[in-house]
């Protein structure tokens, strides 16, 4: 599924068909959401994604036996939403996602991998489960993943669904917690959002560690 939209300056945005994990998870008004990176814990993952209020929306756990390989992103008591999943010996950091807690064929949602393997900003592209041919991305992550700013666009066009940037707080700061803040457009499915902000943590998190 490609969006050939091309919005003008002055044209409306369309209100995309994104309902990509479900439509629980899309809310027709822009929405504010922080994620708290920690220290990885085995039962409680190292992200916290909360609202505007501090209420936990989301969490992210590991896998006891692929700490790296794996990850589940669970609702704020603990239904798995998605399982994402490196997929190993490929050259350009492919990462796929998972319906719950499967990794059936049958329960892809989506495909992610680099545009390209040299590359010195974050590029990422996103294919769809039903986008056989993977010929033309249905989403792309543009950015820096260093410093906390990424988008997230519709296919190859320039209509943005989602911004990330770096929150500072006080607390943040005092208790060595990385703080970022991700803003996701009216009609936009926030799960599919924070499911790319995981694996890219991921590919950067490997990049650190070569």
């Amino acid at each position: 599924m490609a969006y050939p939209y091309q919005p003008s300056a002055s044209a409306p945005m369309p209100a995309l068909p994104t309902t990509i994990i479900g439509p629980q998870y899309c809310a027709p008004y822009q929405l504010d959401l922080t994620i708290v990176k920690k220290v990885m814990t085995v039962t409680d993952g190292n992200f916290a994604v909360t609202d505007v209020n501090g209420n936990i929306v989301f969490k992210v756990k590991g896998s006891l036996l692929t700490l790296r390989d794996r990850r589940v992103l669970v609702d704020a008591v603990g239904n798995p939403i998605t399982t994402l999943r490196r997929k190993i010996a490929t050259l350009h950091d492919r990462w796929e996602a998972f319906r719950g807690e499967s990794t059936d064929s049958k329960d892809l949602i989506f495909t992610l991998k680099r545009s390209s393997l040299i590359q010195f900003k974050d590029k990422l592209d996103v294919f769809l489960a039903g986008n056989k041919k993977q010929d033309v991305c249905d989403f792309k992550v543009k950015g820096s993943w260093l410093e906390r700013s990424c988008i997230v666009y519709a296919g190859e066009s320039n209509h943005i669904v989602a911004k990330m940037h770096k929150k500072h707080t006080i607390k943040s700061l005092l208790i060595g917690k990385d703080h970022f803040a991700v803003t996701v457009y009216p009609n936009v499915d926030y799960a599919f959002i924070v499911s790319l902000i995981v694996i890219l943590d991921e590919i950067n998190d490997d990049e650190k560690d070569d």
